[in-house]
Order: C-alpha cells, then sequence, then structure tokens
C-alpha cells in the first residue's frame, strides 16, 4: 500500500512537468514567435529559481516543517501560478510567469524524493532496491502528459498549462493525506551558527569527491537543459522543408521525444545493480557518454531515412539522464547522514536544475542565436555537434578529476 501510494505520487509529480516542458520551446517559437535569445532567457527561469528555493525548502524540511505538509503547499501555490502563464504576453511576461511558477515546483522535485526516502525508511525498506520501480512512474506520468498534450495537437497552445495546473493542485490535496514525515534536523546537538540556519549541506563542499560530483553535476545539468530546451523544436523545424512536413515525426514530435521517458522507465529499473556493480563514478561516466551520443545523432537524424538516429537518440537518453539525476539523488541519500538529508538533496537539485540550467539556458541561446541562426532558420547539425563536444569535454575532465570513495558511496541492496 505504501509503495502504490508513492507510485502515485510519484506518476503526478512528473505528470505535471510532462505537460509543457517538452513542448514549451514550440509554444514560444511558433505561437508567440519569439527569438532564440528569449527562450533561452525565458527556459532560464527553472534554472534561476533552483539557484536558491532547493536549499530553502531543504532546510525547511529538514528543521521547521513536515516534509509532505510543505510539499503540498509548494504544489498548491504552483498550480495557481501555472494558470496565468498564458496571459504572458511578451518575453518578458512569460520570464516572470514561469520564475514565479518554478519557485514553487522546482523545489519539489528534490522534496519529493525527500517524501518518498522518509516514508521507505520509516516502513524499514531498502531505499535503493525499492525507489527506483516507484520513481519509474514519475517517468510514465511525463510520457502520459506529454502523449495527451501532443495526440490532442496542444502542444502550441495554452491548454498544456492549464491542465498543468489542475494536476498540480490535485496533488497538492494527495500530499496531505500521506504519512508524517518530521523534520529530522531537530535531533542534532550541534549549537554552531550554520547548524542554526540549516546551512551544513554546504560544509559537503570541503571534501573534494562532493564538490567535484556537485560541480559535474552543473556540467550535466547544462546538458540536460539543452536536451529539454530544443529536442522538440529541432523535430517542429523539419515541418518547413516539404520533403519532411507530412511526416508522423514532424507532426508529433512529442510523442517521438517521448521514447527518451520510455526508455527511463527501463535504465531506472538497472540502477541498483549498477549502483552496487560499479559504483558512482563509473555510472556518471556511462551517463556522460550517453549525453555525447545523444548530441551527436541528433546531428546526423531526420524524420526520414535517419529517423532511426534520432529513435536511436532518444533511447539513449534514458541512460544519460537516469545514470545521472536518479543515480546522483541515491549517491547523496546513502552519503549523508540524516539530519541534512533534505538540504543536501536541494543542493543537488540546485547545482543540477539551478546552476547548470541557468548557464546552459542562457548560453546556449545565445549561442544559437549569434552563430546558428540566419534568417529565423537555424543550422541544427552544427548546434548539436557543438553540444555533443561539450559533453565529450566534461566527460574526459570527469574521469580524470573525480576519486571515489568507495566505502561513503557503495549502497547495499
Amino acid at each position: 500500500m505504501i509503495k502504490l501510494r508513492l507510485t502515485t505520487l510519484s506518476f503526478l509529480q512528473f505528470f505535471i512537468w510532462g505537460c509543457w516542458l517538452i513542448t514549451i520551446g514550440s509554444y514560444c517559437f511558433n505561437t508567440k514567435h519569439w527569438s532564440p535569445g528569449d527562450f533561452g532567457v525565458i527556459f532560464s527561469t527553472m534554472g534561476i529559481s533552483a539557484l536558491f528555493m532547493p536549499p530553502i525548502v531543504g532546510i525547511l524540511a529538514d528543521r521547521v516543517m513536515n516534509a509532505e505538509k510543505l510539499y503540498g503547499i509548494l504544489h498548491l501555490l504552483g498550480g495557481i501560478s501555472l494558470f496565468f502563464i498564458p496571459n504572458a504576453q511578451t518575453p518578458d511576461q512569460m520570464f516572470w510567469s514561469i520564475l514565479i511558477t518554478m519557485v514553487f515546483y522546482m523545489p519539489t522535485i528534490s522534496l519529493s524524493n525527500t517524501v518518498a526516502y522518509s516514508i521507505l525508511s520509516n516502513h524499514n525498506l531498502d531505499i535503493v532496491k525499492n525507489y527506483p520501480p516507484i520513481r519509474v512512474w514519475g517517468t510514465i506520468g511525463f510520457i502520459v502528459a506529454l502523449w495527451i498534450v501532443s495526440l490532442t495537437e496542444n502542444e502550441t497552445s495554452a491548454f498544456q498549462f492549464y491542465l498543468a495546473s489542475a494536476v498540480s493542485i490535485a496533488l497538492s490535496a494527495y500530499a496531505f493525506t500521506l504519512p508524517s514525515c518530521p523534520p529530522m534536523g531537530k535531533k542534532s546537538e550541534s549549537k554552531s551558527l550554520s547548524n542554526r540556519l540549516g546551512l551544513d549541506a554546504f560544509k559537503l563542499f570541503k571534501k573534494s569527491h562532493f564538490a567535484i560530483f556537485f560541480i559535474f553535476a552543473m556540467f550535466l545539468g547544462a546538458a540536460l537543459q539543452l536536451t529539454n530546451a530544443y529536442g522538440d523544436t529541432f523535430l517542429q523545424d523539419f515541418k518547413f522543408q516539404d520533403q519532411y512536413k507530412d511526416l508522423l515525426a514532424v507532426k508529433y514530435p512529442a510523442i517521438i521525444m517521448s521514447i527518451s521517458q520510455i526508455s527511463e522507465t527501463l535504465f531506472i529499473l538497472t540502477i541498483p545493480f549498477f549502483m552496487k556493480r560499479f559504483g558512482i563514478k563509473q555510472v556518471m561516466i556511462f551517463s556522460m557518454v550517453a549525453w555525447v551520443l545523444r548530441f551527436a545523432l541528433f546531428a546526423y537524424g531526420d524524420p526520414g531515412a535517419g529517423l532511426w538516429l534520432i529513435v536511436l537518440s532518444c533511447i539513449i537518453y534514458g541512460m544519460a539522464f537516469d545514470f545521472f539525476t536518479i543515480s546522483g539523488s541515491l549517491f547523496i541519500e546513502t552519503s549523508t547522514n540524516q539530519g541534512i538529508r533534505s538540504s543536501a538533496q536541494g543542493l543537488f537539485t540546485m547545482m543540477v536544475n539551478g546552476v547548470g540550467a541557468v548557464l546552459g539556458s542562457l548560453i546556449s541561446g545565445k549561442i544559437i542565436e549569434l552563430y546558428f541562426t540566419e534568417n529565423n532558420v537555424k543550422n541544427w547539425h552544427n548546434i548539436w555537434l557543438v553540444f555533443a563536444a561539450y559533453a565529450a569535454v566534461v566527460t574526459i575532465l570527469f574521469i580524470f578529476l573525480f576519486k571515489e570513495e568507495p566505502k561513503e558511496i557503495e549502497p547495499s541492496i
């Protein structure tokens, strides 16, 4: 019963994001006709909110308020703000609308992990073994939302935000029925200022392996932002070429992109094996190599004869995403004490969806606008090759710089 309840939470958590995350680029480019630079700034709102909200919310969950109640409040406020996004008529208005929404939604990603881990632990269930099958339903929720939006031909309409709003409010009500997840940080006897302020998680940066891990999580966060921002738009742009405009991949690009999330559901289930067998360093390297292939295959793919390259890229995405975000979250959970775990999860989210996302959005938007856009036509082949080169450099640096500490990070199943 507990697993079923957490499965429902995971499904709804990512259903909300799946309604619009992949298709917002099409909405901004094709409905609003805004530039790549404008969109880069708008998409950076996810990163900006993640710079401060996940750590703050993590501190509150560790020291002040039950995690499930805080989670419910955030989704209620997020649902209300989602409803008003379609009112934005200019890039500036859209920026603020999305930013407000992300202030409420972004911390719920790490907080959903905290709630699940706490409830599983309180019921004496192994987290590393039991969480991945629960989390896989979050990806399924994302896929279902994406398919609903695509099959109803609402990839460029305001419906995607209204649907997300309704589900967010429903999840808010559901959260208040979950088992209690009280703060654990109160048990600490430390009287230091950092402990009183709930900032102890930032001390993890004093350990070299943690510091390097967080820095590279930031780099991979930028890679994740690139594929989220431009994947659907990449396929949408083929409709301007006569030989591709009537093909399935161009008519329903979100469905093709959802293969990425379908792949996630498979790779999530392999995480306990890979974490135990290889450790966090090897798992992260697998993820980074997968990012290189993800972008390189896009560079040479098209909706016609090259569709198999796009599909293969989407399949590889499952490893690229899961072996970095889910494994990273489990690494944090199994490597930190319970008094700072919510804060540490928030810190991880800040580096991935905050610093990394901001840099990925702003820099990529400007690079595409300045060097790869002419007469409003984007050179997707070279765009994806540049992204692949970026991921390759990150991979090489990580191999040489990250030193694993097996005793701290090897989980048991």
